[in-house]
């Protein structure tokens, strides 16, 4: 029977219609036609196609001895110097002003994250890390945005492996309802929500694996099949300030359930993203920061448009206990 489901973290609907589905290798992913310029501009010697660069991590000496740069988007969706526009109460415009920037997350075109070493991974993070830093210091920007796009279906544009960085004015939609829910559940119980879901997903059956500190688990009320979370244990982490042995453990789990991704559906378009505290923020009793990783395997269309609910054909217990099957 189908059943609708509300996310604990964010309200958020789905309504799981299984009866539509398939196994979790049944899925069709599209054949991608790919676009590159004749000089794929992320590549080394290739420096001089992109906007100068706001960070670079090296091993060497040399241009083009890198392992990880940042750079301003070319086509930017915020700029720091984006002018005044006119507005009124009604309605309400402000200026585009933020920071939108790439990772470049290795000098190799063609090898993809699931195939990189945990201390590669890391260093993509590291990179984040430093621009989301200085960020905050400029005293500007609310919030740092982490992204990844991959295959074009997910919406990106290039093949060589990359990622994106956003400083914003204002937070995230959102991360303020998951915020808000996050506070108000704390009020009431006295507990933090995320305690809560880590220890109920690392004891159900949505469960993928857990490491020491972290715990990857199916989405109870998912956007798409086989969206993944990510959890720390711990409460009180930050990430900007996480332990050097703490992001290799994130990072390790992080490919290990990008390999079970691939090995279900080998070329998987998918996006994922960090929800953070605020840039600046106290220590926050009630949030724990995670990773959402979201596959583009179904098309969102007029129902999902007209409610902002979900229509997902696969069960989430059926997808994490497929992909149990595959873990060594």
């Amino acid at each position: 029977m189908p059943e609708i489901r509300q996310d604990p973290v964010s309200g958020r609907l789905s309504l799981i219609a299984p009866e539509r589905g398939q196994r979790p290798t049944d899925f069709r992913i599209p054949e991608e036609e790919e676009i590159e310029n004749v000089r794929c501009p992320f590549c080394p010697e290739n420096e001089e196609l992109t906007p100068p660069e706001t960070l670079r991590l090296s091993t060497g000496e040399g241009p083009s001895s890198w392992q990880v740069r940042v750079v301003p988007n070319r086509y930017p969706a915020l700029r720091p110097d984006a002018d005044n526009g006119a507005g009124d109460p009604f309605h309400r415009l402000t200026p585009g002003l933020g920071h939108h920037e790439v990772i470049i997350e290795t000098p190799e075109h063609g090898k993809s994250l699931e195939n990189f070493s945990p201390e590669e991974l890391d260093l993509v993070f590291r990179a984040f890390v430093l621009r989301a830093e200085a960020f905050l210091q400029e005293g500007r920007w609310r919030y740092a945005l982490f992204f990844k796009n991959r295959g074009r279906r997910a919406g990106a544009s290039l093949s060589h492996s990359h990622s994106q960085l956003m400083a914003l004015p204002f937070i995230p939609p959102l991360l303020e309802q998951e915020l808000a829910r996050a506070e108000a559940f704390h009020t009431e119980t006295g507990e933090c929500l995320f305690c809560q879901l880590v220890e109920k997903e690392t004891s159900g059956p949505r469960l993928i694996f857990e490491s020491e500190n972290f715990v990857a688990f199916q989405a109870f009320a998912p956007r798409q099949p086989l969206e993944t979370w990510i959890v720390p244990k711990p409460h009180g982490l930050d990430f900007l300030t996480l332990r050097e042995d703490l992001r290799r453990e994130f990072c390790e789990s992080l490919l290990r359930v990008l390999r079970l991704l691939e090995r279900t559906l080998p070329g998987l378009p998918y996006n994922f993203f960090l929800h953070l505290e605020p840039l600046g923020s106290p220590p926050l009793p009630y949030f724990h920061w995670h990773l959402e990783l979201v596959p583009a395997l179904t098309r969102v269309a007029g129902f999902e448009w007209g409610t902002e609910a979900y229509i997902v054909p696969l069960k989430p217990e059926e997808a994490a206990e497929f992909l149990r099957t595959l873990e060594p």
